[in-house]
C-alpha cells in the first residue's frame, strides 16, 4: 500500500509565537489520531524548523521545508542549503511550487539540481507540478505536467525516483477558492502514474506517492482523498488552522 501523506505548507506565515501555539495544537490532536499508513509533515518558514522538529520527533509528525538553495553552499546570501536541512532533522522539502515558479523564475534545470542535493542529504523532494488556468483552457495541461516532470526528475536513477513525491497543483486552484473536482485531480494522477510506469516501470509507479495541492480543506478532503490515485494532499490555508487540518489528516483513506 502506497504511503498516504498530508503536508501543511504555512507558506508565509506566523509569527514566533503564533507558530509555536499551533505546533503545539496539532502534537495534541495528532496524538489521538491512527496514523498507521498516514505521514503528517508540517513545512513552516525556515525560522521555525528547529522549533517545529523538536515538537514532531515528540509527536509523531516529521517536518518540510518550503524550498532549498540548488547550490551546495557558499557566497549565497539569503540561502539555505540541503546540508543545512538535514543537520535540522528536516525530512521532506517542497521543490518547484507554483509560486516558486512564477515569483522566483524557477527553471527546469534548478528544480533538478534541489532535487539532486536534497536526495544526497536523504530528505525526500515534494516535487510540484501543474497548470495554470490558460494551458488547462487550451487543452494542454497533460503535456504541461509531463514536461515539468520529464525536464526535472527523469534523469533520476529508479531508486532515487523512489524516494521522490510528487505533488499535482493545478495553479488555478490555490488561493482561490476554486478546486478541482475529484474527477479532475484523479484524470491528472492517473496520467502522472502513467508516465512513471513509461519511464521507471509499473512496480515504481504504483509504489510511489502522487498527492493532491489545489485547495484542498476540511470539506472536500475526504472526496479528492477517496480517489485511486490520491494519495493524500500538499495543503495551504487549511493547514493554517489546527482543527481544519487535523479534520484533513482524518479524511485520508
Amino acid at each position: 500500500m502506497r504511503k498516504q501523506i498530508v503536508a501543511g505548507n504555512w507558506k508565509m506565515n506566523k509569527t514566533f509565537e503564533e507558530a509555536d501555539e499551533l505546533l503545539f495544537e496539532l502534537a495534541e490532536g495528532i496524538e489521538p489520531i491512527e496514523l498507521e499508513n498516514v505521514e503528517v509533515v508540517i513545512c513552516p518558514p525556515a525560522l521555525y524548523l528547529e522549533m517545529s522538529t523538536d515538537v514532531g520527533l515528540e509527536n509523531g509528525f516529521s517536518v518540510g521545508a518550503q524550498n532549498c538553495s540548488n547550490k551546495e553552499g557558499g557566497a549565497y546570501t539569503g540561502e539555505i542549503s540541503a546540508e543545512m536541512l538535514k543537520s535540522l532533522d528536516v525530512d521532506y522539502c517542497i521543490v518547484g511550487h507554483s509560486e516558486r515558479r512564477k515569483y522566483f523564475k524557477e527553471t527546469a534545470q534548478e528544480l533538478a539540481e534541489k532535487v539532486n542535493l536534497l536526495l544526497d542529504n536523504d530528505i525526500t523532494p515534494i516535487f510540484c507540478c501543474g497548470e495554470v488556468i490558460e494551458e488547462r483552457d487550451q487543452n494542454i495541461h497533460f503535456q504541461v505536467v509531463q514536461k515539468q516532470i520529464e525536464n526535472s526528475l527523469f534523469h533520476l536513477t529508479d531508486d532515487e525516483m523512489a524516494n521522490v513525491v510528487i505533488a499535482y497543483e493545478p495553479v488555478w486552484a490555490i488561493g482561490t477558492g476554486r478546486t478541482a473536482t475529484s474527477d479532475q485531480a484523479q484524470e491528472m494522477h492517473a496520467f502522472i502514474r502513467q508516465i512513471l510506469k513509461g519511464k521507471y516501470g509499473n512496480e515504481l509507479a504504483e509504489g510511489l506517492s502522487v498527492i493532491y495541492g489545489g485547495s484542498c480543506n476540511a470539506q472536500n478532503a475526504r472526496e479528492l482523498f477517496a480517489q485511486p490515485d490520491v494519495d493524500g494532499g500538499l495543503i495551504g490555508g487549511a493547514s493554517l488552522n489546527a482543527a481544519d487540518f487535523l479534520t484533513i489528516i482524518k479524511s485520508v483513506k
